[in-house]
């Protein structure tokens, strides 16, 4: 038996529906509960935090308090697992890693009262996609260690949903799966939404029969490229829903049919949005990078984390729910962002315009140095063999002149998680 329950729909509403002064107080409220519960316990931030007093009497105080990097986390006495436990170890039930594309795979340990928090967050991304109990969910995704949809796939079973797990299959047979299951929303990465699309269009079959509703897609920025969302849902006849999150912090950000971009649970995250340009609070549209302090995971909490992922925030906005709204979604990573011969180039920015060829399969980008210089270089798998028009609107609209070379078709990698297409082959 669960020690907390999950909130109602009309709690969920109230918390979405807060004006900023009321949001403010409880998100303050609820920092505070938390660091009284993590403090002494959590010997991390009882050493990063030891001269600040608590609890904060206004959250403006919170921009006092040090950030949290993911290097810190990853200690090597821990043995790969997260430095910022609260408990000993026989107080938690769930073990994920992630996914080492970045660095070394980050162990993270959640109790069953945090784990309990986090289908409760899904509720509010499945109430944004318009789920409800009759529908059947398909996850396409790898049940290993990685925490990709797990927490998703018992908060549809907590919501009352039929979970249709397809882990450990090849697309074939996941299709066949998809089309015989009564699935009428799919979880998974852009990545595969498309290549699964691909699949089915080699082998003539016809997608919009399936009758699937809605994706809900997450792991990678794509559910908020506005190209990316329109290949996808003219390939299967659904509407697309993004979602965003991440192992050390939680279930962050959602979606809705509004708009293409994100809203932060800001009932139970705290986001800061630091200027690009100047390093100070980052004004309204302004490109930033997003920082987070979770309010909902005791056993593994998290303080004013840089998540180096890169947004454009709108507090003012028209949109149905009132928290801040990310314009585009996730638009990029400080790691991510290529500086080619004085250009920013942002991933999105390049999935954007080579989605919006309908033409082009799959494609990769390399930058690598030639002769002394910079240079990016794009490979497409492209149906009408014309990459002269692709490199022109690259040029166009990214002010760069950029190689653009042919390859066969099923040439390129496939993504069942996060894409990788982008690769920084320079010379350091």
């Amino acid at each position: 038996m669960h020690a907390m329950s999950l909130r109602t729909y009309d709690e969920r509403r109230r918390l979405e529906s807060l004006s900023p002064d009321e949001l403010r107080a409880h998100q303050l409220r609820r920092f505070n509960e938390q660091i009284a519960a993590i403090l002494p316990e959590n010997r991390f931030y009882s050493d990063k935090l030891g001269e600040f007093e608590f609890p904060l009497k206004s959250l403006d105080d919170l921009s006092k308090l040090p950030f949290t990097y993911k290097d810190e986390l990853l200690t090597k006495q821990n043995h790969g697992t997260a430095a910022n436990l609260t408990y000993p170890r026989e107080r938690y039930v769930r073990f994920h890693q992630t996914s080492g594309t970045r660095g070394r795979p980050l162990v993270v340990l959640d109790t069953a009262d945090d784990w309990l928090r986090w289908m409760d967050i899904w509720q509010h991304v499945f109430d944004a996609a318009e789920i409800a109990e009759h529908d059947g969910i398909f996850f396409a995704f790898s049940f290993g260690p990685y925490i990709g949809f797990w927490s998703a796939l018992e908060a549809a079973a907590e919501r009352g949903c039929m979970v249709i797990p397809a882990g450990g299959m090849s697309t074939q047979v996941r299709l066949e799966l998809l089309r015989n299951s009564g699935a009428s929303v799919v979880c998974c990465t852009p990545s595969y939404a498309l290549h699964m699309a691909e699949v089915a269009a080699e082998r003539k079959l016809d997608l919009r029969a399936i009758g699937i509703r809605t994706f809900v897609l997450a792991g990678e920025p794509g559910g908020s490229v506005p190209a990316v969302r329109a290949t996808i849902e003219r390939a299967w006849g659904a509407r697309v829903v993004d979602h965003a999150g991440a192992s050390e912090v939680g279930p962050w950000g959602f979606g809705d049919h509004s708009g293409d971009g994100l809203y932060i649970l800001e009932s139970d995250f705290i986001a800061e949005f630091l200027s690009v340009e100047t390093g100070a609070p980052a004004a309204d549209g302004e490109l930033a990078e997003l920082v987070i302090t979770s309010l909902f995971r005791h056993g593994l909490p998290i303080i004013r984390y840089r998540t180096g992922d890169l947004v454009r925030p709108r507090r003012k906005h028209s949109f149905p729910r009132r928290f801040a709204f990310l314009e585009g979604g996730v638009v990029g990573r400080t790691d991510d962002m290529l500086i080619i011969r004085g250009v920013n180039i942002f991933p999105s920015a390049v999935d954007q315009i080579l989605r919006g060829f309908p033409e082009i399969v799959e494609y990769r980008a390399t930058a690598r140095t030639r002769s002394a210089m910079d240079v990016l270089e794009v490979e497409i798998e492209d149906r009408l063999s014309l990459p002269e028009r692709v490199a022109d609107e690259l040029r166009i609209r990214l002010g760069l002149n950029i190689e653009v070379a042919l390859v066969p078709i099923g040439s390129l990698p496939r993504f069942e998680g996060k894409g990788r297409r982008f690769i920084d082959a320079r010379k350091t």
